[in-house]
C-alpha cells in the first residue's frame, strides 16, 4: 500500500486518481480529480498539509512537503517536473516546473508561469504570473507564449489519460514473459 494515514492525517484522493504503487502519499494531502503521481514521488503530510488542484501531474521522484502547521498549495493543470522539490510553497494553476526545479519555504510561482530546469526559486521569491524563470536563483528571463501555453495543456493532457489507463494498462512482467 503507497497512501498511509498518519496519526488522525489522512489523505483525501479525487476521482480518476492515480497512485504509482512505488509513491508514497502520507498524512493530510488531498488530490483532486485525475491527478497522475508517478514512481518514486513522495508527497508528505505528517505534520505539515499538502494540497493538490486536479489535473496535476507529478512525475517520477519528485518530494512534496510543507512545515509543521503550515500548507504547500500546488493549483490545476501544473506540471511537476522529474526529481522536483516543492516545500511550502505556493504554485498556482497551469503551471509549468522543469526537471529538477525547486520550489523554497514561501515562495510564490504564478499562474501559467513556468520554472526552468534545475532552477532554485529561493524563500519568499515570487514568480509573476505568465513568467519564464531560470537559474540559481531563478530570475526571470521572459514571458510564456500562447503557443507554448497550448503545448503545455496538450502535454497535461496526456498525463490525466495515464491517470485514466494506468490502473488497467500496468501489470508485473514475470521473467520470460
Amino acid at each position: 500500500m503507497t497512501i498511509y494515514a498518519f496519526e488522525d492525517r489522512v489523505p483525501k484522493l479525487g476521482d480518476n486518481v492515480y497512485v504509482h504503487p512505488s509513491a508514497d502519499i502520507i498524512g493530510m494531502v488531498t488530490l483532486g480529480d485525475d491527478c497522475f503521481v508517478a514512481p518514486g514521488a513522495r508527497l508528505r503530510g505528517d505534520y505539515g498539509e499538502i494540497i493538490i488542484g486536479s489535473g496535476t501531474s507529478i512525475e517520477e521522484n519528485c518530494i512534496i512537503h510543507a512545515r509543521p502547521g503550515e500548507v504547500t498549495r500546488i493549483g490545476d493543470h501544473v506540471t511537476v517536473g522529474h526529481g522536483s522539490i516543492i516545500h511550502t510553497a505556493t504554485v498556482h494553476n497551469h503551471v509549468v516546473l522543469g526537471m529538477g526545479s525547486i520550489i523554497s519555504d514561501y515562495a510564490v510561482v504564478g499562474e501559467w508561469a513556468a520554472v526552468g530546469e534545475g532552477a532554485v526559486v529561493t524563500q519568499s521569491t515570487e514568480i509573476p504570473p505568465g513568467k519564464v524563470a531560470v537559474g540559481v536563483p531563478a530570475t526571470v528571463k521572459g514571458d510564456t507564449k500562447k503557443a507554448w501555453r497550448e503545448l503545455w495543456d496538450s502535454y497535461k493532457d496526456v498525463y490525466v489519460d495515464l491517470a485514466r489507463r494506468y490502473p488497467k494498462g500496468l501489470r508485473e512482467v514475470a521473467e520470460g514473459d
